[in-house]
């Protein structure tokens, strides 16, 4: 006799006792499934640009084929070997959980990766293979929230094609039509599989894929809806040492002295004439050098993932040097430290009487950049994976490190809404700490500047055609700013001569470069110096004004929803302070937007404006105009209506009674349209037939409408047949005599007695009208 071990014992013959479960014995089923699972890994190693979890796919695999050979056994050491391995995922899980402070996607998509790989060896049931069909979904659904390019479309498109067939299966399988249960059922009760219909198949993707890209397209995007988790990478080490939050590290700039920078095409000295660094651009910087000549090679340098669009701004000057821009005030940094538990850097707010809204951006580095971060103005906290960061007087946020491929961080910024009214009454009594540092001009240049400047704006209303006058600083601004674009003497040149030692920027754009060729004068310059000259305008007539250099917002991607941001994006902008509004940009350089791209009153369909532009962008400029002529006024219409509709639920009692009645009356006239339409579509498919076939057709719609359809697999004498046994006699001869001319008229092409027919079938229609009647009379 065998030896009975206490507990154990029991146990083990109560489990071999129960009932097995019913097993899913769909082949078919099973490998589209495993399918499933396998491209939801791929998605997540795509999305996370890193081979990672590739090591899922075959262990996956080969424990799904185990468990199909092992499909009637009941496995209990294995089951038993699966429950202590997820218990094990599960403490590394919350091992890697602490590690990651903020964003923990990636860490949950590994352990679900883990679960399948352990779920696979025990796959009997369809409900089991049920959750194996949920992990690849939601491992689709985390790659899709990570992902930032469209590598991730053709992933999306695979696992819709596999899903859809996947579906038809699971069920089938649940109405028992599984080909490989019929062996076990009587033969009276045997289904035969039909063949998967693929023109079905095919069209059910193309449909779904479309309907999904218009409802992206048109799906409205509320920027106050802001999810409180951001994406952060995990936590840099600090260098040795206290953090210096005065010094910058451009790679393209090498300092006297020091290595070897990094990059191709020469190096950016910071003072007198050199060539600029082809990768690197040269503004990023505690000064910079203006008498620089190059061109950058295009790289993409970050992707943004942002609530709004912007000037994704970098650093800000305050004084003039003559060749350049310098922060006076480099030393005057204060060190932010973040709490252990979290990466939350908290900034100080900016105090403005303006309205502002609060948006989210969040930054993932491509390319190696300076250690200045990239942010929209004014950030109020900042999601970053070092211990320390530091922030000068001119709200440039300063990492420990250089920005490094693969790094992200996040930052929330409090941004202004630009109130044309409101920044033209601003006060002209400056602060002295705006005075004292935004006004210096060189004394050699000053009253030069000033004069040409004063002449500009007294011809504004020659040049302008419009009899106001520039009586506020903004409105001074805005048209220096748009005469520096617009004026021919003053163009973007490729490469203007060097500035000779003592030369100035300002003059020489102005008033003529002193290396001009013989017998010509050169004026105008690179993008930057436009920036400025117009900073350096401003100044001369008491206006203060800095220059801040960025990245131009970049090209959207319509399907990522990120903007790609190359270094060739970098450039420089005039900022003018506002008493009690605080600073606002200006953009005169040739070609770009007067006013950089910021906050609107209402973004909800932001992304169906983009996705315009992103065609737009694709078509020649004629077609571009009509279409935006034709349908211009008709978007904005729509546009209005719908936020109009929308306010309604928001204005009180009165409101939401209006936005209910609405809403009532315009689905009371959706469906009374889609029910027009599909008349229409039954009357134009009824009159392409022939009168005999019409008239029979009209004789099945009267009896489907009562609730007797007629099966395809009845002959039309078999389907009178029916109705007379549902019907009364003096109806069934009507019937019969229609369905007989219909089968002599299809099969024997005997002539028939159309005016007769038609006349039984309006006597059919009044006697089933009248039996409605009736119905509904006893009922009530």
């Amino acid at each position: 006799m065998t030896r009975q071990i206490p507990l154990i014992t029991p146990l083990w013959q109560r489990i071999e006792a129960s009932p097995k479960p019913i097993v899913e014995e769909s082949v078919q089923l099973r490998v589209l499934v495993q399918l499933l699972v396998v491209i939801g890994i791929i998605a997540t190693d795509i999305a996370i640009e890193e081979p990672r979890h590739l090591w899922a796919i075959p262990v996956s695999l080969v424990g799904a084929t185990w468990s199909g050979w092992r499909l009637h056994h009941r496995n209990i050491p294995v089951k038993f070997c699966i429950a202590l391995g997820m218990l094990v995922a599960l403490a590394a899980f919350f091992g890697r959980l602490l590690g990651e402070l903020n964003d923990t996607r990636v860490v949950l998509a590994e352990l679900l990766i883990h679960l399948q790989v352990l779920h696979s060896f025990d796959l009997p049931r369809r409900k089991d293979l049920g959750y194996s069909m949920v992990i690849g979904l939601i491992l689709l659904g985390v790659a899709a929230t990570l992902s930032q390019t469209l590598a991730f479309a053709p992933v999306v498109l695979a696992f819709l094609a596999i899903a859809l067939p996947t579906l038809i299966f699971d069920y089938r399988s649940r109405l028992g039509l599984s080909r490989f249960n019929k062996r076990s059922q009587p033969s009276s009760q045997r289904h035969r599989l039909p063949h998967l219909n693929y023109q079905f198949l095919i069209l059910s993707f193309l449909g779904t894929v479309l309907l999904g890209l218009a409802i992206f397209a048109v799906l409205p995007r509320f920027p106050s809806y802001q999810l409180r988790t951001f994406p952060v990478s995990s936590p840099l080490e600090m260098p040795e040492g206290e953090f210096d939050g005065s010094q910058v590290f451009n790679p393209g700039y090498v300092s006297e002295g020091e290595g070897e920078g990094e990059g191709e095409g020469g190096q950016n000295p910071r003072s007198g004439p050199g060539t600029l660094n082809t990768a690197f651009y040269y503004g990023f910087d505690t000064q910079i050098n203006q008498n620089l000549r190059g061109q950058l090679i295009p790289q993409v340098v970050m992707r943004v993932r942002s609530q709004a669009p912007g000037f994704w701004r970098v650093v800000a000057f305050d004084e003039y040097t003559g060749q350049g821009w310098n922060i006076s005030r480099n030393e005057r940094t204060v060190t932010l430290k973040r709490p252990r538990w979290s990466y939350q850097f908290m900034l100080l707010p900016r105090p403005t009487q303006a309205e502002t809204r609060e948006v989210v951006q969040s930054y993932t580095i491509l390319s190696q950049l300076p250690n200045l971060l990239p942010a929209l103005a004014w950030p109020q906290e900042v999601y970053f994976p070092t211990k320390e960061l530091a922030i000068d007087i001119e709200g440039t946020l300063r990492s420990p490190l250089v920005l490094r491929e693969g790094l992200t961080y996040t930052v929330i910024s409090r941004v202004s809404f630009r109130d044309r009214n409101l920044l033209n009454q601003a006060s002209t009594q400056y602060p002295d700490n705006i005075t004292d540092y935004y006004l210096q001009v060189p004394d050699d240049i000053k009253d030069q500047v000033r004069q040409k400047t004063e002449e500009i704006l007294a011809n504004s209303n020659s040049i302008s055609k419009t009899p106001d006058s520039l009586d506020s600083p903004y409105e001074k601004a805005l048209f220096l700013a748009q005469y520096l674009k617009q004026n021919p003497t003053y163009k973007l040149q490729d490469d203007p001569p060097f500035l000779q030692q003592g030369e100035d920027l300002v003059e020489a754009f102005l008033f003529g470069y002193q290396n001009s060729p013989e017998g010509t004068t050169i004026t105008g310059g690179y993008p930057d110096h436009f920036a400025t000259v117009l900073t350096i305008m401003l100044r001369s007539i008491g206006i203060p004004a800095r220059v801040v250099g960025g990245f131009q917002p970049g090209e959207f991607n319509p399907f990522t929803g990120l903007y790609v941001v190359r270094n060739t994006d970098a450039h420089m902008m005039t900022e003018v302070y506002f008493p009690s509004y605080g600073w606002f940009a200006f953009n005169p350089i040739p070609g770009m937007d007067l006013i950089p791209p910021s906050i609107e009153r209402n973004q909800t369909f932001s992304a169906l404006r983009a996705f315009w532009d992103w065609i737009a962008g694709w078509l020649p400029s004629p077609v571009t105009n009509i279409l935006q002529m034709i349908f211009g006024r008709l978007f904005t219409w729509i546009f209005t209506s719908i936020r109009w509709f929308l306010q309604q639920f928001s204005q009180g009692g009165l409101g939401l009674f209006r936005g209910i009645a609405i809403t009532i009356g315009l689905s009371f006239l959706g469906w009374l349209s889609w029910t027009q339409l599909m008349a229409w579509r039954e009357r134009s498919r009824l009159a392409k037939l022939p009168p005999m076939e019409r008239l029979y057709q009209q004789m099945l719609k009267i009896f489907k409408e009562q609730g007797y359809p007629k099966s395809p697999s009845q002959t039309p004498w078999e389907y009178a047949q029916y109705l007379q046994t549902q019907e009364q006699m003096t109806q069934a001869e009507m019937i019969e005599e229609i369905s007989q001319a219909y089968v002599r008229w299809r099969y024997g092409t005997e002539a028939v007695n159309l005016q007769r027919l038609q006349h039984q079938l309006q006597q059919l229609k009044k006697s089933q009208i009248k039996r409605f009647r009736t119905r509904l009379l006893k009922r009530r």
